[in-house]
């Protein structure tokens, strides 16, 4: 009885918080696409302005529940994104792992060789940015909730983001340019804050 009282509370104050809110996942998605575009017309205009824009947890997960399939590759789906700490980051997503395995040599070190269908990929990791540049340092990585080595997320980063201008994709150990004129993005928990 106690732990059906509880329940009841838990669900009424999401219910409540949700209510008070006022915006379905739908409204968050299109306000966070809103924000996106903003930090992207900003990037074009000027630089260096100390533009801050805050994306929270909820509203990041909104946005990619239901816009991300617009820009997503092929064979990823339902992701989300949580922001743990002081510039950590975890990721899931699910990944088509039999797509990777095709283009694959296959051999006995290949890590791609032992995983089959569509599981869930999750990653934590630090992500280190400032002036114009970031950088993204894997802490652990599983599939299915196995553990993985980050050869394995390599290969699949590898296969998701390879373009005919770079056949073999991003690499998760070198550092990248942000995007729009961003200086820095400063992750907490529950939220980000894009400085432009």
């Amino acid at each position: 009885m106690r732990i059906r009282v509880l329940s009841g509370a838990v669900v009424l104050a999401a219910v409540l918080a949700a209510a008070l809110d006022g915006q379905t996942p739908q409204a968050q998605a299109d306000a966070t696409y809103g924000k996106l575009m903003g930090v992207i017309e900003a990037g074009q205009s000027s630089k260096g302005t100390g533009r801050r824009t805050v994306f929270t947890q909820s509203e990041m997960n909104a946005y990619l529940q239901h816009r991300a399939a617009t820009w997503l590759p092929a064979g990823l789906t339902n992701p989300r994104l949580d922001f743990v700490d002081v510039n950590r980051v975890a990721t899931t997503v699910v990944a088509d792992l039999d797509s990777v395995r095709r283009r694959s040599s296959g051999g006995w070190f290949d890590p791609t060789a032992y995983l089959r269908g569509r599981l869930p990929v999750h990653v934590v990791g630090t992500l280190v940015t400032s002036r114009g540049r970031g950088r993204f340092d894997l802490e652990q990585a599983t599939v299915d909730g196995i553990p993985v080595p980050s050869m394995f997320i390599q290969e699949l980063l590898a296969y998701y983001t390879s373009t005919p201008e770079q056949p073999s994709g991003v690499r998760l150990d070198q550092p990248f340019e942000l995007p729009s004129a961003i200086e820095r993005i400063d992750v907490r928990a529950g939220q980000a804050t894009v400085v432009q």
